[in-house]
């Protein structure tokens, strides 16, 4: 699940805070080895997110971070944006 749908009824969030959402969702994917959409972990990743930026974090590299944290895993190299 893309995490565009399920902030598509969200007003809560600009266009370009909505791009960083996005990149933090990719990255972390990516970071977990996750490739498939209807991975329950992958919407988990998602709803944590977006959670995270309720929260006032807008950061792509401190959401990534936040949720490896709520994962338990590490976080990434510092190469990773």
């Amino acid at each position: 699940m893309p995490i565009r749908l399920l902030l598509e009824h969200d007003h809560l969030f600009e266009p370009e805070e909505i791009d960083s959402l996005i990149l933090a969702f990719e990255n972390t994917l990516r970071v977990l080895g996750l490739t498939n959409r209807e991975d329950p972990l992958t919407v988990a990743v998602a709803k944590l997110i977006i959670q995270l930026a309720k929260d006032d974090e807008r950061d792509p590299g401190r959401l990534r971070d936040g949720v490896l944290e709520a994962l338990g895993r590490a976080t990434p190299p510092a190469s990773l944006p």
